[in-house]
């Protein structure tokens, strides 16, 4: 499970560099929609990893 969790966060910092970065101008909106997406999946692989853990 942590994998998927650090997946989620470099797929979600990458998606933020290119989103709020301007690199991709054509795809900001996307990368910026994605940002959102897969920090919402971290946070969420997060919380469950805690739950599990109880």
């Amino acid at each position: 499970m942590l994998k998927w969790t650090v997946i989620f966060l470099i797929v979600a910092i990458i998606a933020g560099v290119l989103g709020f970065g301007g690199i991709a101008a054509g795809a900001a909106g996307i990368a910026k929609v994605l940002f959102f997406v897969f920090l919402v999946l971290f946070v969420l692989s997060l919380i469950s990893r805690g739950v599990g853990r109880s």
